[in-house]
């Protein structure tokens, strides 16, 4: 912001979530970004690729301000990201995690509003979660419900069990502890909601479609990524041997989506 007003390139939905857009020209890709991620997380899916990359950053999440009440739910997300891609004329879109939800949802709403979805780390579709991603999920809550009286010791923990052993995080442990300790009602409500009521709903998207994942992530297991592909007519699955790609695979995971979106 300059002067407490918005720039151009940034917008401001009226549940607090914010967009920012970087580069210019065509194609116009928005990139919504994984539950309780960072600033500079959110950009890695936009790092390298063509054209304008808008950045949708959710109510709750780094500078948005927080949430309402109903937020934690795909179908408010899903509005969010419809919203955002009319605003800036997005014809292209990128998903993680929990953008990857909203992103699908937003899909079996509106089947033809984008060109190519690139949908990462997909959780769950319908249904409930597999076991691992629930409890995963539920760990996750309690460590947050407990910081305040552990100083955020087990959230710390948690966060580092996502990345493989001897992975130099720097100061993203710090900044993504710091992250999820707004997100608790977030993290309790997601636990048990599905994206889509019946996956049979995307059967109408007319995207070209990546989805892509990591083995050995119980937050994201494969069987979600597969059931997604499956649910999509003409879906391309890509599985990397990573328990998170998007940190020991960056230069593969580029090419991809700028292979696939440029």
């Amino acid at each position: 912001m300059i002067g407490g007003e918005l720039r151009a390139d940034e917008g401001v939905l009226p549940s607090g979530a914010r967009w920012r857009g970087y580069g210019r020209g065509a194609p116009v890709t928005l990139v919504t970004h994984g539950l309780g991620a960072t600033p500079g997380e959110a950009r890695i899916p936009a790092s390298g690729l063509p054209g304008t990359r808008v950045v949708l950053t959710f109510a709750g999440h780094g500078d948005a301000a927080d949430p309402p009440a109903d937020y934690w739910d795909y179908g408010v997300l899903a509005a969010d990201v419809l919203a955002a891609a009319d605003a800036v004329g997005a014809t292209r879109a990128v998903g993680v995690s929990l953008g990857t939800g909203a992103l699908t949802r937003a899909a079996a709403a509106d089947p033809g509003r984008f060109e190519r979805l690139a949908l990462l780390l997909p959780a769950v579709l319908d249904g409930g979660r597999e076991v691992s991603s629930a409890w995963a999920l539920e760990r996750l809550a309690e460590a947050v419900a407990a910081a305040g009286a552990d100083g955020g010791a087990a959230l710390r923990e948690r966060v580092a069990a996502e990345f493989p052993p001897g992975a130099q995080l720097g100061d993203h442990l710090a900044a993504r502890t710091s992250a999820l300790l707004r997100l608790g009602p977030a993290l309790r409500a997601l636990g048990d909601r599905a994206v889509v009521d019946d996956a049979a709903a995307l059967r109408a998207v007319r995207s070209d479609v990546l989805v892509l994942t990591g083995t050995d992530d119980p937050l994201h297991p494969v069987a979600a990524a597969r059931a997604t592909a499956a649910a999509i007519p003409g879906s391309r699955l890509e599985v990397l041997p990573s328990v998170a790609p998007l940190f020991t695979h960056r230069r593969e995971l580029r090419r991809l989506l700028a292979e696939f979106l440029g």
